[in-house]
């Protein structure tokens, strides 16, 4: 049992994502956690900061490393994040030699910032993929039914009479700007050390992050751990994402209201109504949308993150992004599917 719908027994169904849910699970964070520490000792061993036989040996730690999950949970209650005990651990399988370059000058957030680009990217090169897709649906009822007739409605009563071509441009544009946009979308490295200043790397600093970001495939770019405009862009970009599904859900939902403009198979029963046959993709649709746009403010509210780093503002954005991003896939997933399951849209 769970308390979110994301990954909830029956509600999952509806709401969850199976290709991206397992993005946000312990096993792929503690992964990218594990790629962070190897791609770090690589990078330190290549500018002579620390013994090349002990990255070599960190490597292949991280590589075959099976945490103590229970250990976690329970450091974790205690510490406030699952660094210092996944590090305690790797140590202690490393060797008491590779220890001692394990981990060198980076910290906890370091870690956990990253391992989230890491698999941010990976979502998002997903997400891109499935706007592609949705374009080319929309595409695809265009060239069918574009020349039907449609009744145009302005502030919610009937206007003038427009084409399907119309309404469908509407709901096309904005899915090209927000591809290109995440096909754009920069993932930087985390790297700032205990307080921002790598002071442990001395004037190797800026070099060893470069080296570190491109064993990653990240973005370098100076330390961002107090902040969080990546996270904050990142979300608003895919609070605009639903939004505009939501718009597209809320068109259809109407459209089916009309009951004469559309004809969407695969829609919900009633447990009363047996004749009913709910538009129930279009509603959710609108619900995550509502739903991402409530959450961003509270990850704006991340970006009041005091000082050198906030403990408060950072465990915000656990609670939240995982959510928005697992909305976001969601309403892609919906939307792909609503468009493939309109048989009859306007009057010819």
């Amino acid at each position: 049992m769970t308390a979110l719908p994301f990954d909830h027994p029956f509600l999952s169904g509806l709401l969850g994502d199976d290709e991206i849910a397992p993005y946000f699970s312990a096993e792929a964070d503690i992964r990218a956690m594990l790629s962070f520490e190897a791609a770090l000792a690589r990078a330190e061993a290549a500018h002579g900061l620390i013994p090349a036989e002990a990255a070599r040996r960190i490597a292949e730690t991280c590589a075959a490393f099976s945490p103590d999950v229970s250990s976690l949970r329970s450091a974790t209650a205690r510490d406030g994040v699952v660094v210092p005990d996944l590090i305690k651990q790797l140590r202690a399988d490393a060797g008491e030699e590779a220890a001692k370059s394990l981990h060198f000058g980076a910290t906890s957030q370091d870690v956990i910032d990253t391992s989230l680009m890491i698999r941010l990217k990976a979502v998002v090169f997903l997400f891109a993929g499935r706007l592609s897709t949705i374009a080319a649906g929309l595409d695809a009822l265009d060239g069918q039914f574009g020349r039907n007739k449609l009744m145009g409605h302005t502030r919610m009563q009937a206007a003038i009479p427009i084409t399907v071509s119309d309404r469908l441009r509407a709901w096309h544009a904005p899915l090209t700007t927000y591809r290109d946009r995440l096909t754009e979308q920069s993932f930087p490295v985390q790297f700032g050390g205990a307080a921002g200043t790598l002071d442990k790397l001395g004037s190797q600093a800026a070099a060893i992050r470069a080296s570190l970001a491109q064993e990653l495939g990240l973005t370098d770019a100076p330390q961002w751990q107090s902040g969080r405009l990546p996270i904050a862009d990142i979300a608003g970009l895919f609070a605009s994402i639903s939004g505009s599904l939501g718009k597209m859900g809320q068109d259809i939902a109407l459209l089916a209201q009309a009951g004469d403009e559309i004809e969407i198979s695969g829609g919900g029963t009633s447990s009363a109504m047996a004749h009913k046959q709910n538009p129930v993709s279009a509603e959710v649709l609108i619900s995550l949308a509502r739903f991402n746009a409530t959450l961003l403010s509270g990850v704006h509210q991340s970006l009041v993150h005091e000082q050198e780093r906030s403990g408060a503002a950072w465990t915000l954005e656990w609670l939240l992004l995982p959510q928005m991003t697992m909305a976001t896939a969601a309403s892609l997933r919906l939307a792909g599917e609503l468009i493939r399951n309109i048989r009859r849209l306007g009057k010819a």
